[in-house]
């Protein structure tokens, strides 16, 4: 007997001609999530995004997504404004990344209905670096930028930028300690043993990296 609790997940072929801006292979999307915007919306490859996942990325914004990226469920990602996840991040269950936000000081008017000359939204893209992994039930607000490498921990704010290859947590959020850069040389192993190929990167100093 079919499990009917079990809706499954679209398929790379699935996918291929839904709409989205670009997507690459082994892409795996939940058919219980809500998806808006998919012309503005890029997809790399081995991606997951899980059960009653909110996507919505209308208007000038973009959601980029790179490859070997986990979205968890129950997540949502507001990309009105822009939302870029980079390659080996990741996302826990229902963590919220919001590009646009109200003012809550009472000097302006709320919520979608009003036009945009009364409120006093705060607006930004949302960018998180390679091996960036966000805990569950964590909010990101706008207009900030996950170093490389850094990890935010269970039920935390960020609304700041956060340095490379720090682990993170709370609210008020503050820097617990460095984070081990072992997971690097992890990748390297994984990625040979795949048989994917390895993007070259370029330093600040113009040296190729990886």
């Amino acid at each position: 007997m079919t499990n009917p609790f079990d809706t499954g997940y679209y398929t790379e072929t699935d996918l291929q001609t839904t709409g989205f801006k670009s997507i690459g292979e082994n892409v795996k999307i939940y058919k219980n999530s809500t998806i808006i915007g998919l012309g503005n919306i890029s997809i790399g490859n081995n991606v997951i995004i899980d059960s009653f996942c909110t996507i919505i990325a209308t208007g000038d914004g973009e959601l980029k997504i790179g490859s070997n990226v986990y979205i968890g469920g129950y997540c949502l990602l507001a990309a009105g404004e822009g939302i870029i996840i980079e390659d080996f991040s990741g996302l826990s269950h229902g963590v919220k990344i919001f590009s646009m936000a109200e003012d809550y000081s009472g000097n302006y008017l709320t919520n979608p209905t009003i036009p945009e000359k009364y409120t006093g939204r705060k607006k930004g893209a949302v960018t998180l670096k390679q091996y960036v992994i966000i805990g569950a039930q964590s909010v990101i607000l706008p207009n900030v930028t996950i170093g490389e490498g850094s990890s935010v921990g269970a039920f935390s704010l960020v609304s700041t930028n956060l340095s490379s290859w720090g682990m993170f947590s709370g609210n008020p959020l503050r820097r617990l300690r460095d984070r081990s850069k072992q997971l690097l040389e992890l990748k390297r192993e994984f990625m040979k043993e795949s048989g994917q190929k390895v993007k070259a990167r370029v330093s600040s100093n113009g040296v190729g990296k990886i």
